[in-house]
């Protein structure tokens, strides 16, 4: 009985060095040579090297000289990115109907000068609530504001916009789409920052 004791203790310490010692290390090593920015959270710093936030969760930005993300349901205000998730709202959902007919007014009055219609992921909350993209057609929807708020021809901030445009992963996943964080730094660098209000930028 011992030796089958010593045996499975023998085991159990070999697969505890493999598994939760040297597997761990050698990943968290390899992941930290290739691709040290991600494994490291994908953090945006600014120019004085302050973290501003992460590539991969998005924030509040209410400033009309700054691009908008879509809404979020994640934690009590929005974007907290320790309380990920949707609504849960169903199609039916009454409380759905007249949140979005809210998010749609607001937008409009803010957003006079935009011809289209409200484009719907900016006022439907993602599966994470914490989606930091935007399609592109959302993010060209808000350019009359934001030049209107910077006193620029909509023409400058539709080519910054152009210029951010991620297209499809390996060409094939994914659609195209514009990182908000990323696109209200460009418009901070090339045409100033903006003073920012309580709630984001």
């Amino acid at each position: 009985m011992w030796k089958e004791v010593i045996v499975a203790l023998r085991v159990t310490v070999v697969t505890l060095l493999l598994t939760g010692i040297a597997y761990p290390v050698a990943v968290t090593g390899l992941a930290q040579m290739l691709f040290g920015a991600q494994a490291n959270g994908s953090l945006v710093l600014n120019e004085q090297g302050r973290v501003i936030g992460s590539e991969l969760i998005g924030q509040s930005f209410s400033n009309p000289a700054y691009f908008w993300s879509r809404p979020s349901a994640a934690g009590d205000n929005g974007y907290d990115a320790t309380a990920s998730g949707g609504s849960n709202l169903g199609a039916t959902s009454k409380k759905l109907h007249d949140r979005i007919a809210t998010e749609v007014a607001r937008l409009q009055e803010n957003n006079p000068l935009a011809k289209e219609p409200v484009p719907i992921e900016l006022v439907t909350t993602s599966a994470s609530g914490l989606d930091p993209h935007l399609s592109p057609a959302a993010a060209l929807w808000q350019v009359p504001r934001v030049a209107a708020a910077r006193g620029l021809a909509p023409e400058r901030v539709r080519r910054t916009v152009e210029s951010l445009i991620e297209g499809r992963d390996i060409g094939l996943l994914g659609e195209p789409r514009v990182n908000v964080l990323h696109l209200n730094l460009a418009l901070d660098r090339q045409f100033g920052r903006v003073q920012a209000t309580a709630s984001g930028g």
